[in-house]
């Protein structure tokens, strides 16, 4: 469970203080789809950055199962990224020049997994379909494969949240729809997953939009979840 208690993030330039986020309350219940839309500057990536515990408020508590994310130390907080959170890029962030299952091995190999490590990336690869991309280099895949190969790496760890900072923003319609479709089924598995995206067709697969503005949440409303069945 993701619970966000009067959180602020203030950023200092010199004397200029930005506040990014304004005291603002949040609760994720455990198996859901919230989708997180706002405007370039609305404070939404500052958010994403929050609950997936790369960045720390500036006042508030954040609490992840309860445990509040600030009493802990760097080795801690690293280690729930590593086994509790996936993380999907619009950038993919995918290292050149390896394969598929290289890229997908890689949490594993911080984690300090051996002995299991290939089994797992290859059966992570198998859940998103590329199984046969497997000893396939990025610059030899499409951009939805790509994609698809970020998030059997997100997966390879078995985390409980999944966290997709605009998943689809460089792909095109066809495999925009075959990502969503993805994390449709991963959440309807039992994992929690929070999107950022600007796009409403996108959104629309969630079943909860929250919308930010200035830093604020302006709306927070549950949604009939679209589903696409494919061609």
């Amino acid at each position: 469970m993701i619970e966000l208690k009067a959180v602020s993030k203030v950023y200092r330039t010199g004397q200029v203080e930005v506040y990014a986020l304004r005291g603002i309350d949040l609760l994720v219940e455990k198996g859901a789809f919230v989708a997180v839309m706002g405007a370039s500057g609305s404070g939404k990536s500052t958010l994403m950055n929050i609950v997936g515990c790369l960045d720390l408020p500036t006042s508030g508590r954040y609490l992840l199962d309860g445990v509040d994310v600030q009493e802990l130390s760097d080795n801690e907080l690293a280690e729930i990224r590593n086994r509790k959170i996936g993380f999907v890029f619009q950038s993919f962030n995918l290292i050149p020049r390896t394969t598929s299952l290289q890229n997908v091995e890689l949490p594993l190999a911080y984690a300090g997994l051996s002995a299991e490590r290939r089994q797992r990336a290859l059966a992570a690869l198998a859940a998103v379909g590329l199984e046969n991309r497997a000893r396939h280099q990025p610059s030899e895949l499409s951009g939805g494969q790509q994609q698809r190969v970020a998030v059997a790496r997100a997966l390879v760890t078995d985390p409980s949240i999944l966290l997709a900072d605009e998943p689809t923003g460089n792909l095109d319609t066809e495999a925009s729809l075959e990502i969503m479709r993805l994390l449709v089924e991963l959440n309807q598995a039992g994992r929690t997953v929070v999107l950022i995206t600007h796009e409403e067709d996108i959104a629309g697969f969630a079943r909860r939009v929250v919308r930010l503005r200035d830093g604020l949440i302006v709306s927070d409303q549950p949604q009939e979840q679209k589903v696409w069945a494919g061609p």
